[in-house]
């Protein structure tokens, strides 16, 4: 199992979160994920990542498989001018790899926000670490766990 996979299986056994994290061949995209996971591509949590142009951190955007954020919404949510952040920064603040970025497991504290679509669900499913990772999660506990704040984001 990588450190990225342990890192989240860790980050969930600490909230109390019992999950099977599954190895999928290729999970880097929501509709591989949702594919994988045989469910719908709204169950797919995605881990969109921007970067907080005044603090220089990344704010993390959790958003149903199938929507998209809206760069101009997302900034007034967060109350910040938000751009792209770059593969190294990511990196550096989740300890993730672009496309298995786990909305759980972070190096850092990071601010995040929750497409209220997911919540819609029994049952989501998240990046696990890598892109060949994810798991099963309820949207309450995958919301209690983030410490994200609900809001309108999306297109």
């Amino acid at each position: 199992m990588s450190k990225s996979v342990k890192r989240v299986q860790q980050a969930l056994s600490e909230a109390g979160i019992t999950a099977d994290i599954v190895e999928v061949g290729q999970a880097r995209t929501a509709a591989e994920a949702a594919e994988a996971a045989g469910c719908h591509v709204h169950q797919i949590a995605k881990s969109i990542i921007f970067q907080d142009q005044n603090s220089g951190h990344v704010v993390l955007f959790l958003t149903a498989g199938g929507n998209r954020v809206s760069s101009e919404k997302a900034s007034a949510v967060a109350g910040a001018t938000l751009g792209k952040a770059d593969a190294d920064l990511i990196r550096a603040e989740t300890g993730f790899a672009i496309g298995g970025v786990a909305p759980v497991g972070h190096l850092v504290p990071i601010r995040a926000y929750w497409d209220p679509k997911l919540s819609e669900f029994d049952t989501i499913w998240a990046a696990a670490g890598t892109p060949r990772h994810i798991f099963p999660i309820a949207p309450k506990d995958l919301l209690r766990i983030t410490g994200a704040t609900p809001a309108d984001f999306t297109v």
